[in-house]
């Protein structure tokens, strides 16, 4: 692709957490000195860190009214720049607003990215405010297809474009060969990813399922404490194992390749992509606020889905997979190739590339 030598690509960022590394340096790779990222120092919810090890400016986050705002004070001086600029869609953030409304006066060329709806949905009371923010870019760059088509409808004269969420280059993925056998979950430790309510779910279908069938919880956060209580005082040790944060690829891959299922008793967030690059199907728990990422999941082709908060449809669940191991055992290399081709860092990173050239 023949690239801008006159324009940059600006991103700004409240947090650049390590699973975003691979998206950036595959931008870097494609534009060079023409890629430039400023980030904070941590998002709204602390547990989302900055990775040091990502090359970026940085720029503090001042947060107000009990975090529920932020502003980013030295990145408005580039209010008048000529290079392409990139924001997240996120109303809170009040230098978001001050570029977006100055650059929209002065001409220049500004792009939000995020997702295209509020937590509540695109009925939300709250998307009025999102929405104005959306008619100050130029164009927008969301997460998902389906958000694209719907974000389309609602502005059918707006350029709508879907980067979907990715962690894995296609040269990381690949399902590998041998007979897995475990459980494994990857993300956050918050109450609103239900780890706990997974361990407790699990450790009561011992009876149903091969006795050797470990679970590993791959994470950190605030309820690591609950579950490493519960798991002393139930004896778990040898069956559930708190593996803490882990980044390394080559551990993740070791890792997904002893591990059968990956499970989300929570709502599903972006490590889905990972488990399926690596051939992994998941257990999903079905009523949940699910980030855009349930898009790439399909009910009996690369997942199963259980009835949300019932340890009694999970025990079903792990009943009816580990019935089935022939066949889903089958599937990871078709789950993997899915992942490749529509999950790949490569592939979001070149959304970003094109809008270089177009707005150049």
């Amino acid at each position: 692709m023949e690239l801008s030598k006159d324009k940059k690509l600006i991103i700004i960022q409240t947090a650049v957490p390590d699973y975003r590394k691979g998206f950036f340096k595959a931008l870097r790779d494609n534009l060079g000195h023409n890629f430039v990222l400023y980030s904070g120092k941590y998002y709204f919810e602390k547990s989302i860190q900055s990775d040091a090890t990502i090359p970026h400016k940085k720029t503090k986050n001042t947060y107000l009214f009990n975090a529920r705002f932020l502003i980013q004070f030295e990145v408005i001086k580039i209010i008048a720049s000529d290079n392409l600029l990139v924001l997240e869609l996120n109303p809170r953030i009040i230098s978001n607003w001050i570029l977006l409304i100055g650059r929209k006066i002065l001409g220049k060329q500004t792009i939000l990215w995020g997702h295209a709806w509020p937590r509540q949905g695109k009925n939300a009371s709250t998307d009025s405010l999102r929405h104005l923010m959306r008619k100050l870019a130029r164009a927008i760059v969301v997460y998902t297809h389906k958000q694209q088509l719907e974000l389309q409808e609602k502005m059918p004269r707006k350029i709508i474009l879907a980067a979907p969420n990715a962690l894995l280059n296609k040269s990381q993925m690949g399902a590998t060969a041998g007979s897995p056998k475990h459980l494994i979950y990857v993300g956050r430790l918050t109450v609103s990813k239900k780890v706990l309510f997974l361990a407790k779910a699990f450790s009561k279908a011992f009876n149903d399922i091969p006795n050797d069938v470990q679970l590993f919880i791959v994470g950190d956060g605030e309820e690591k404490e609950a579950l490493e209580s519960f798991i002393i005082e139930n004896n778990l040790s040898h069956r559930i194992h708190l593996l803490g944060h882990i980044n390394d690829i080559a551990r993740l891959r070791e890792l997904y390749s002893n591990s059968y299922f990956s499970v989300s008793p929570g709502y599903v967030g972006l490590s889905v992509t990972q488990s399926f690059g690596f051939g992994v199907p998941m257990i999903v728990s079905r009523d949940e606020n699910h980030s855009p990422e349930i898009e790439a999941v399909l009910d009996g082709v690369n997942a199963v889905f259980f009835d949300t908060n019932s340890e009694f449809s999970f025990r079903e669940s792990l009943i009816n997979v580990y019935s089935n191991i022939d066949l889903w055992t089958s599937k990871r290399n078709e789950i993997s190739a899915f992942c490749a081709k529509n999950y790949s860092v490569e592939t979001m990173a070149q959304v970003f590339c094109k809008l270089l050239n177009t707005y150049r």
